[in-house]
């Protein structure tokens, strides 16, 4: 890995956003286009959730196309009259596809909103605002369901997300290129992929990350709560992808590593490497029942030790301003896998099209998933 902070000044830093992370898997030369049309990149949500049918929050699940989830937030807010805090959601969602998600809207001693009238308001604003910078003129809704729970729904509250991808403009679109295609969804399925932090994560062109930099050096940037969260985010999302980037040249993405943290599959839970298990965590990282962590940076104990704490403190002083910068913000220290595995993952060739359904955990991205069946995407 070459060394991105150029300088230890933050004024100054450059972080080398082209830098181009490892695959795992080698490449079998196709590519394809992703997101021709919103409804190539279909995402459901879904939550685990008992619904009380009462209290002071509402919740609806909408089938959105063509628009974000903060700004569909804020239509929510105006046609309930109420603000925007109040409009809660779980996780941001892709304005350029077809994705149902939920949203509660805390409505204190309020009935439950008319939610076709705001399907028709929703249709006549756009209509209304196409030739707006904000608006295309494509974007729409659908209530899919809603229900009053006592609960607002929290950030991250996600039981996970499912995906249906069709790619398109295939380079090779020959019968022997769709049994490639279809035999590395098959290894896919069997031994998951290296869950990296998609690009969607740094903004674009990087543009989180510039942000980063200019949020640890000057103590008189001030920026907006959500934004500043988004920035620290991306700082430590990055450094995360450098360190599995080294654990997949090491090839130690998907094993065990000596001083290693372990995360349950399905679960946040964490637990330390163990001398003389080693038998034990092989069949369990070969079964992917566990995977391997790497840190997420802050402050706390980072839990690793050993070659596994070498590792990751390599590449973290490799990027002073951030390490020092994300310690000062008071960012608590977490544990990512390294690993994810696609649940139900299925496919099928659509004419010259190939289409990719599988299911993710919050947190994990898609993208990730196609980097390591396509060589390259756009």
């Amino acid at each position: 890995m070459g060394n991105d902070v150029l300088h230890s000044d933050a004024s100054l830093q450059t972080i080398d956003k082209n830098y181009s992370f490892c695959c795992v898997y080698p490449a079998i030369n196709i590519t394809a286009k992703l997101k021709q049309c919103a409804q190539d990149f279909v995402v459901d949500e879904h939550v685990s959730v008992e619904f009380s049918g009462e209290g002071e929050h509402c919740w609806v699940y909408i089938k959105k196309t063509g628009c974000n989830t903060d700004w569909l937030a804020q239509q929510i807010a105006k046609f309930c009259k109420i603000k925007k805090m109040a409009v809660a959601y779980a996780g941001l969602k892709d304005r350029h596809a077809v994705t149902s998600q939920w949203f509660s809207v805390q409505l204190p001693g309020k009935p439950m909103p008319d939610w076709s009238k705001f399907e028709t308001s929703f249709a006549t604003y756009v209509s209304a605002n196409s030739a707006s910078s904000d608006i295309q003129g494509s974007e729409s809704i659908q209530v899919l369901k809603s229900v009053r729970h006592n609960k607002k729904l929290q950030r991250g509250a996600l039981k996970n997300n499912t995906f249906k991808i069709t790619l398109r403009d295939l380079s090779d679109t020959s019968d022997e290129a769709f049994t490639r295609l279809t035999e590395r969804c098959d290894v896919i399925a069997k031994k998951g992929v290296p869950n990296y932090f998609g690009k969607q994560r740094f903004g674009r062109h990087g543009n989180n990350l510039d942000q980063a930099v200019k949020l640890f050096g000057r103590t008189r940037y001030k920026v907006a709560k959500h934004k500043r969260s988004m920035y620290l985010s991306a700082a430590r999302s990055w450094m995360f992808n450098h360190i599995l980037s080294e654990r997949i040249k090491a090839n130690t993405w998907n094993t065990h590593l000596p001083g290693d943290v372990f995360m349950l599959e399905g679960k946040s839970a964490c637990f330390k490497d163990e001398a003389g298990e080693q038998d034990l965590l092989a069949q369990r990282l070969a079964a992917n029942e566990i995977h391997p962590t790497a840190i997420l940076w802050g402050e706390g104990d980072a839990m690793v030790a050993l070659q596994a704490a070498e590792l990751e403190s390599q590449v973290i002083d490799s990027f002073p301003t951030y390490r020092d910068g994300l310690v000062a913000a008071r960012l608590q220290a977490m544990r990512r896998a390294c690993r994810v595995v696609p649940g139900e993952l299925t496919y099928c060739r659509q004419s010259d099209d190939f289409v990719v359904s599988f299911s993710l955990p919050a947190g994990s991205y898609a993208t990730m998933v196609l980097a390591e069946i396509f060589s390259d995407l756009c």
